[in-house]
């Protein structure tokens, strides 16, 4: 070999893991001469091959998946020789699997070898079945390329069973073994999504001290000890610690917090210390302690138990020089539970937050779980991207997995078994991001086309959250950053509920309703926790809105107000201030008595844009009685425009309420003549008529007329 380049080596793009691919820049392909599709020989510690394919990006690097790089003997980060080599197409392959295969899992092994580059003795990642298969034999030997014509063997690796895998077919297939399941391959980097900042973080804290000690050494310092993985639950904390003890061929020690729990006094802590004693053993090890708060939290007099297995925990991580190349890694979803004398350096040595992906993120972690699913041509991953806010990767991975069963009920036979964009969309109204479960997160189907007008109001909601959205680099080039709460006030039945949900239909972004008085708690401290929640939980799931639903009732005047409204305020003050670190997240409020809310609320920087929903005028009456009556069968008669004459200072509520009697009166007018049978089959027939609302108009009015008769009754008594 004559020409080579030396390359860094970097992660595969999500998509390629297990396609035997290298992307090389096109400097490198120019100077090996190599063409897309071309074989290359990678050269770490050892040798393997893979097909060349183009990369984007910085020069100076090749991405190899997990297998690639394990057969090449490098991890990421360090250099490889790449240079062009020539192969020839093999006539024979034999490998070897840790599980027996049925007819579609060998036909299945048999697709995802054609056209690869092999070498005899290398792993190669076989998506579907979702194992590591070895090559053990090619024919000729040397490198080869599997083509049509390739005759492959599958035969289960010596341990797992019996061999049955006699004979052979041509034509790329695969000898027979039987049933089908089969474990899922080792995490990898290539499995994680939507992290790479994080993964990086981690890397430089588990991967270094475990692979290369003697650089610390060299400088004089102690390795890491303990990394702290926190954040919400399905963001990938444990996929995390297992993908970065696979990927430097470590030990992996496994804690479950629960687990280790006992009744009998000192058993914890003698679980504990056994798991330590098998890491040391096993070094290069990594003891990942899942749930970390379970077993670890704040100690008190009251928990004799708790007290043990933190100081034992302390014990065993201040043990360094003992333990040797052993990392501890925690993860919890409650960072704030866990005894403080564990986050100090020398313990857990950095807390990293795993939070919930962005759009970029999400479209990786969907390239990762649809890797081997066969997709529709309709389905868009980066439109389904957009629209999964608040998604952290088991949601994501859920939502995929239902949108396959529901392909595979919706099946006609074995050839389309296919998922289509209808499979998807059926999924979405199935699968609610996780993080926002509890607070009933929701994407309204209501858009400002279900709002009868109100244009100014609607108007200064877009700007207030889509802008931000959608002209981000405009705000960003102005130093302009969008208000972060709006408050919506008028009188009752105005609209601002409708607005605010019609707002996040439009968006598209996660939707929290909080009926101000369901926060309020008698025990002292449980109304501000509840307030803390609510934002919390809102800024993992950003972008979002967060809509305070009678807002006064929750933060009234304070020095007018009982102490645990108070309390509240000065809550709700702190959480409104902090929105600055959060941008995506718009916090709207309604109410129809602004004079009852504290005067600090409503200042700039927190609820500082103010939007009347007024009572309709005209126009807008038009407006609110076209939606409400659009679909129903109006007769020739009904002129919505002199109906938007008489109604005068009523809402948009009770306009709502006028168009839904005329329909009660004409159902039952129809009821009444015809009885349920004939009525169900002529109800085609049925119109709502000028006179149905003449009579919820007299109804609308005589309402008002007993409502100001009390009003009048009870102020002269």
């Amino acid at each position: 070999m004559t020409r080579q380049v030396t390359l860094t080596v970097k992660g595969a793009e999500k998509r390629d893991a297990g396609r035997g691919v290298a992307r090389l820049p096109e400097s490198a392909r120019r100077a090996l001469g190599v063409l897309s599709g071309d074989t290359v020989v990678i050269e770490g510690e050892r040798r393997t091959v893979a097909k060349a394919w183009p990369a984007g990006g910085s020069d100076g690097i090749v991405r190899i998946d997990a297998e690639t790089r394990a057969n090449a003997g490098v991890n990421v980060g360090e250099t490889v020789t790449v240079g062009p080599v020539s192969i020839a197409e093999a006539d024979r392959v034999v490998v070897e699997i840790p599980v027996r295969a049925d007819d579609d899992v060998l036909e299945s092994i048999a697709g995802d070898l054609r056209d690869r580059p092999l070498h005899s003795g290398e792993t190669v990642r076989l998506e579907r079945p979702g194992v590591r298969a070895m090559v053990v034999e090619t024919a000729p030997d040397g490198t080869v390329r599997v083509t049509g014509n390739t005759t492959v063997r599958v035969r289960e690796r010596p341990g797992t069973g019996d061999d049955r895998s006699d004979g052979a077919a041509s034509g790329s297939t695969a000898d027979r073994d039987q049933t089908v399941p089969e474990p899922a391959a080792e995490a990898t980097y290539e499995d994680i999504g939507g992290l790479d900042e994080e993964l990086e973080q981690v890397r430089e804290m588990i991967e270094l001290p475990l692979s290369e000690p003697e650089l610390f050494r060299k400088l004089g310092i102690d390795p890491p000890s303990g990394v702290l993985l926190y954040g919400p639950p399905g963001t990938g904390k444990t996929l995390i610690a297992k993908a970065v003890a696979n990927e430097v061929d470590a030990h992996f020690e496994v804690i479950d917090g629960p687990e280790i729990v006992s009744k009998y006094k000192g058993e914890s802590e003698e679980r504990l210390r056994e798991t330590f004693e098998r890491a040391i053993e096993n070094q290069p090890s990594v003891v990942f302690v899942d749930e970390i708060d379970s077993i670890a939290g704040t100690r008190d007099e009251d928990a004799d138990m708790e007290n043990r297995v933190v100081a034992q925990l302390l014990t065993l991580m201040d043990g360094l020089e003992d333990r040797g190349q052993v990392i501890v890694v925690g993860a919890t979803n409650r960072v704030d539970a866990i005894d403080p004398a564990l986050r100090r350096g020398g313990r857990f040595d950095r807390e990293i937050e795993i939070g919930a992906p962005d759009e970029s993120g999400r479209r990786e972690i969907l390239d990762v779980h649809t890797r081997g699913m066969p997709l529709a041509d309709d389905v868009d991953l980066d439109a389904l991207a957009a629209r999964t806010h608040g998604f952290v990767g088991a949601d994501v991975h859920a939502l995929v997995t239902e949108a396959a069963m529901r392909a595979l009920r919706g099946r006609e036979g074995r050839e389309d078994l296919v998922v289509t964009q209808a499979d998807v969309e059926t999924a979405l109204t199935a699968v609610d991001p996780s993080t926002m479960r509890e607070y009933v997160a929701e994407t309204p189907e209501a858009t400002f086309d279900d709002v009868g007008g109100l244009e100014a109001a609607k108007r200064v909601l877009t700007e207030a959250v889509e802008w931000p959205l959608a002209y981000g680099a405009l705000f960003e080039a102005t130093n302009t950053d969008p208000p972060s709460g709006v408050l919506l006030y008028g009188p009752p039945g105005t609209g601002k509920t409708l607005l605010a949900r019609a707002l996040a239909g439009e968006s598209e972004v996660n939707f929290v309703s909080v009926a101000g008085p369901e926060l309020l708690d008698k025990y002292v401290g449980e109304s501000e926790k509840a307030v803390r929640e609510v934002f919390d939980r809102a800024r993992q799931a950003a972008p979002s809105i967060v809509f305070f639903d009678e807002i006064d009732a929750l933060a009234g005047v304070r020095g007018d107000a009982s102490e645990a409204t108070e309390r509240v305020v000065s809550q709700l003050l702190a959480e409104l201030d902090g929105l600055a670190a959060a941008p995506n997240v718009v916090v709207l409020a309604a109410t129809n008595r602004i004079d009852a809310i504290d005067p600090a609320l409503l200042r700039p920087g927190r609820f500082e844009s103010h939007v009347e929903v007024p009572i309709p005028d005209r126009a807008a009456r038009r407006e609110i009685l076209s939606v409400h009556a659009a679909g129903k069968p109006l007769g020739e008669d009904v002129d919505l425009d002199a109906v938007a004459d008489r109604t005068e200072g009523l809402s948009g509520a009770e306009l709502e309420s006028v168009v839904r009697a005329a329909s009660m009166r004409a159902i039952r007018e129809v009821a009444d003549e015809l009885g349920p049978e004939a009525a169900t089959e002529r109800a085609d027939e049925i119109e709502i008529e000028a006179a149905h609302l003449e009579a919820a108009l007299a109804g609308i009015g005589e309402a008002e007329n007993g409502a100001r008769s009390k009003t009048g009754d009870r102020t002269s008594d």
